[in-house]
């Protein structure tokens, strides 16, 4: 994926490089914030790149890179340039792909790396922009110990074309459209629990007009006044099901589609605090819905498969179904997602029938071979070197410490091999 531009590329590297000018009423300072953070550069760099398999560019006194890093970093401080990195080669972040550089300023901003009483917040705000208009953005996937961790992940084109945030409905329409996002029908008794959820976390919100009077609103009733810079909220009203314009949410919670339900979340989570976050997250997790709300948007969820959950047959052929279509896009960064979409249907398959993986592989396997040795060993080495792959190559973008996938035509492979297993398996499921 190289959607990042060099001018962009360029204006991270000279933010790093150079600082930026903060103005005050005390006059102008000049703000600076190292990538690294609190820590050394290659304590920092050891984290995404393997240092010590890393031959040496300049001195080849050394045994490897991160014996290099050190003598011209540590031993003879003065012998490099303060932030040399974005200028070696071996680190592509001047001319790697995109996936090289995301993971590189998640790495920067996570609380483990950070300088909490540095600039990294206005950093990561003013490189949000930059990147944003290339099409991604960082986003808040998790906390640890209560400090925000940061995944990337790419903008719809519509997101894109906008310029600005869209609700889930309009931020994924081709793809609703074409059905390459399938959303699970979402129970009415979850609905009501929605809804107590606002109600639990409504508050008073302090606004001011197109006229600059100031006035207030509950942020439940904000729900429907902010959906309306987008489209007319509707519902399908009884008695008769019409789908009519509304403005009370709770029949627009209760009548509607899936992906309007979801609209009224991403809005009102805008003004809402962490715990309506995780709240909401636990009720999509018991009703067995496979999103979750991060960092303000309705995503798929990365699955937990030690749980004992036994995952249904219709999950794994929307996954697949939606690798599919995704794979057939002649956009390459499409086929690296599909991918991710099928390796997400091969761990998926692999708890079909529990959350003891082993036991549960053993069962589907069997029922493949249809009591045939041959075909048992045959399916079963199968199974073992896709999991093997998937545990040393970097199938899903957010995973770090994995072998690249410096080539598109990999995936090519990578999607064939594992899409005829997951296709093979689906067969014989019941």
């Amino acid at each position: 994926m190289n959607n990042i531009t060099e001018i962009t590329k360029r204006d991270i590297i000279d933010l790093f490089k150079k600082g930026y000018v903060e103005s005050t009423w005390l006059g102008d300072t000049k703000v600076f914030y190292p990538y690294e953070g609190r820590l050394t550069e290659i304590e920092f760099l050891e984290k995404l790149y393997p240092l010590d398999k890393m031959t040496p560019k300049y001195d080849s006194r050394c045994q490897n890179a991160a014996e290099e890093i050190g003598h011209h970093t540590v031993v003879n401080a003065n012998d490099w340039e303060s932030d040399w990195i974005f200028d070696d080669d071996r680190f592509g972040l001047q001319k790697g792909s995109d996936i090289v550089l995301l993971n590189f300023l998640c790495a920067v901003f996570h609380p483990e790396n950070r300088m909490e009483d540095g600039y990294w917040n206005e950093y990561f705000k003013k490189i949000n922009a930059l990147i944003y208009v290339d099409g991604y953005e960082l986003y808040e996937s998790e906390k640890i110990s209560g400090r925000a961790v940061y995944e990337w992940r790419k903008l719809t084109p519509e997101e894109i074309a906008s310029g600005r945030f869209l609700p889930f409905s309009l931020r994924h329409k081709n793809e609703l459209k074409d059905r390459i996002i399938t959303i699970p029908t979402i129970p009415q008794n979850i609905r009501t629990e929605l809804l107590n959820l606002f109600n639990k976390y409504d508050d008073t919100l302090y606004r001011t007009d197109d006229t600059n009077c100031n006035y207030t609103i509950s942020a439940k009733d904000a729900i429907i006044a902010d959906m309306e810079e987008y489209y007319t909220p509707k519902a399908y009203l009884p008695p008769n099901g019409k789908y009519s314009e509304t403005s009370d949410l709770n029949l627009f919670i209760i009548h509607n589609r899936q992906a309007c339900v979801f609209d009224a979340i991403e809005i009102f989570a805008r003004n809402a605090p962490d715990s309506f976050v995780s709240e909401l997250n636990l009720l999509f997790r018991n009703a067995g819905l496979s999103h979750q709300l991060l960092g303000g948007k309705i995503e798929i969820a990365q699955l937990n498969f030690q749980t004992e959950v036994i995952i249904r047959e219709v999950g794994l052929k929307e996954l697949r179904d939606q690798s599919l279509t995704l794979y057939k896009s002649n956009n390459a960064s499409d086929k690296q997602i599909a991918v991710e979409k099928l390796w997400d249907a091969f761990e998926r398959l692999k708890t079909y029938y529990g959350g003891n993986k082993k036991t549960s592989v053993n069962e589907i396997i069997s029922k493949m071979a249809n009591g045939d040795d041959d075909y048992f060993n045959l399916l079963n080495d199968e199974f073992n070197k896709l999991t093997t792959i998937g545990n040393n190559y970097r199938i899903r973008h957010h995973e770090k410490g994995k072998i690249e996938i410096a080539d598109t035509n990999y995936y090519t492979y990578f999607f064939q091999r594992c899409f005829a297993l997951v296709d093979l398996a689906l067969k014989y499921l019941k």
